[in-house]
């Protein structure tokens, strides 16, 4: 399957408003997720925990939660921002710099 094809995919499967934009720094690659989750590797690249909250070491894995996930990031080696209120955080990996946004509804300024 096609990148492209991967991606409508894994639309269909949420099924679901998204919730959340990730933006690359640089190139301004943007994925969109219904959810997200944070996970640590072991020294040997396997599988080691899930988190709900971000912190160095953790990659971000966007939905779905399964083989055809919309897209994970390398583990993040630096936080630059962060904003609580509005959950914004702005990390460095070993490749790249994003920005994680949650989407508000733009009436009623609560999270979607």
């Amino acid at each position: 399957m096609s990148q492209i094809q991967l991606e409508a995919l894994a639309e269909l499967i949420t099924q679901g408003k998204p919730n959340w934009k990730l933006v690359r720094s640089g190139d301004g690659l943007t994925k969109h997720s219904v959810d997200i989750l944070w996970i640590e590797f072991n020294e040997d690249g396997t599988f080691k925990s899930k988190h709900e909250d971000f912190a160095i070491g953790r990659s971000l894995l966007m939905s779905p939660f399964n083989d055809f996930f919309t897209w994970q990031t390398t583990p993040i080696t630096k936080i630059i921002a962060e904003a609580t209120d509005s959950f914004y955080v702005k990390f460095e990996t070993a490749n790249s710099e994003y920005v994680l946004y949650k989407i508000y509804e733009e009436a009623t300024g609560t999270p979607i």
